[in-house]
């Protein structure tokens, strides 16, 4: 074991490990934090494991991509505010180009049979994922009845009474904190990811490393960053007053970057209740080819946003006929700055209050009774991604009727067996699927 702390990155270094990390970042939020765990905290030794997961424990009770928001505040800890601002950026670009052309080339090409073939059999593998990250998350999530409950509720509110999504994660949220004072064994958690592992060897920011002095709450700071995170998200809608879908795309997507609790699933119905129903950006099965597509490219799933928004100023034609693919990209871009600011500013502004109150912080009764919820809003997604994809002529008074789609019921099972049995890797199973669906494509032609 190396007994020495290590050198201080510079600058560049860190730059270029943040650019790497947004081109493999696959995996969900899971699979983004084990990347940056065995990298930072296991193989350069950049920070101890204690105050990696004191980090995380912060970004978990926080809307928003907790990875994303991780490596913003992992950056912002070595590098200052512009480290964690560099930090977030690269989480998320790389991903944002890859799916605006994924996006392009879905639109201009979606119509030929090969790739309508690979989509049918991505759907229901869709269904699938969000199926098993129900269980999953319910899993870790629901250890007694009363939490059993909430996501019980939730889902009968989602799918028999529809309820407005924000109000359930306000009700949730309120819950956890009542129900923590008054009988706080139901609403405790552990709050982390993972024991602490030993031997890893002395850290350059190790448990007992002060704080640096970056790292010390400022008023003046604080102000100074909430000013400039309002000018910024002013002037960008102040840009956009002329282009009425770019404009409503701004504000739509910083509410829902504000309604983040539990991760994407959890917000992807209120993101379709908008682009779909509100706006009509998009239809409910381009919705589904979208989070598909956000599966299969790196950064966090909620980057579904730019598909989204990408689809949404195709759709509507905003700079004319003409213009289509810069259209698509103006948008994917619109979706993007306002559904990521918000996690810089969250970040960047309360990190230093969490480093000076390392190891009291108690958070954990309102976010045990938001994922609670959470459980049943990804459970009423899965049932709603099902419907469409495996009852495609139901309507919405009889929802399972109509027949059954075999092909996409067999689909869905296999991808789910793959996941749950076999712990298959989430872009393996779409490739399989994918390829599943060009072989009847094929066969059919």
């Amino acid at each position: 074991m190396t007994m020495t702390a290590p050198r201080h990155p510079s600058f560049g270094e860190a730059f270029l490990y943040w650019l790497r990390l947004g081109f493999i970042s696959f995996g969900g939020p899971a699979g983004q934090i084990a990347l940056m765990h065995a990298e930072l905290v296991e193989r350069r030794r950049w920070i101890s494991e204690g105050r990696f997961l004191h980090a995380l424990n912060y970004c978990m009770v926080l809307p928003g991509p907790e990875a994303q928001q991780l490596a913003i505040y992992l950056g912002w800890l070595l590098h200052r505010t512009w480290g964690g601002i560099v930090a977030g950026t690269l989480f998320v670009l790389p991903s944002l180009f890859i799916l605006a052309g994924l996006t392009w080339g879905y639109l201009a090409f979606g119509d030929v049979p090969a790739v309508k073939g690979l989509f049918d059999g991505i759907k229901p593998a869709v269904v699938a994922i969000v199926v098993f990250a129900a269980w999953r998350i319910g899993a870790r999530a629901l250890k007694n009845r009363v939490l059993q409950a909430m996501a019980a509720l939730s889902f009968v509110a989602l799918f028999g009474f529809d309820v407005p999504f924000p109000a359930i994660v306000l009700a949730a949220g309120l819950i956890g904190a009542v129900g923590g004072r008054i009988a706080p064994q139901h609403f405790q958690t552990g709050g982390s990811h993972g024991a602490a592992k030993a031997g890893h060897g002395p850290a350059l920011i190790d448990d007992d490393t002060p704080a640096p002095p970056h790292a010390r709450f400022r008023w003046g700071y604080l102000l100074v960053l909430v000013g400039v995170a309002l000018g910024l998200w002013a002037g960008a809608m102040a840009l956009l007053l002329g282009q009425p879908v770019l404009r409503d795309m701004g504000g739509f997507f910083t509410k829902a970057a504000l309604l983040t609790f539990g991760g994407a699933y959890a917000v992807l119905p209120y993101v379709y209740q908008g682009g779909v129903e509100t706006f009509g950006w998009l239809s409910g099965p381009q919705m589904m080819d979208g989070l598909a597509l956000g599966e299969t490219t790196p950064g966090p799933l909620i980057m579904v946003v730019a598909f989204v928004g990408f689809v949404g100023a195709w759709t509507k034609e905003i700079f004319g006929p003409d213009a289509l693919a810069l259209a698509g990209l103006a948008g994917a871009t619109v979706a993007t700055f306002f559904t990521f600011l918000p996690s810089f500013v969250f970040i960047l502004a309360g990190a230093p209050l969490v480093e000076s109150t390392r190891g009291k912080l108690q958070f954990t009764a309102p976010l045990t009774g938001i994922t609670a919820a959470v459980v049943g809003v990804i459970l009423n997604l899965a049932v709603f991604f099902g419907w469409h994809v495996v009852w495609p002529r139901a309507t919405a008074a009889a929802p399972f009727s109509g027949g059954v789609e075999v092909f996409s019921a067999a689909v869905a099972v296999v991808a789910f067996v793959a996941l749950w049995r076999y712990q298959q890797d989430i872009v393996k199973v779409l490739a399989v699927c994918a390829g599943m669906g060009l072989l009847r494509s094929l066969s059919l032609v």
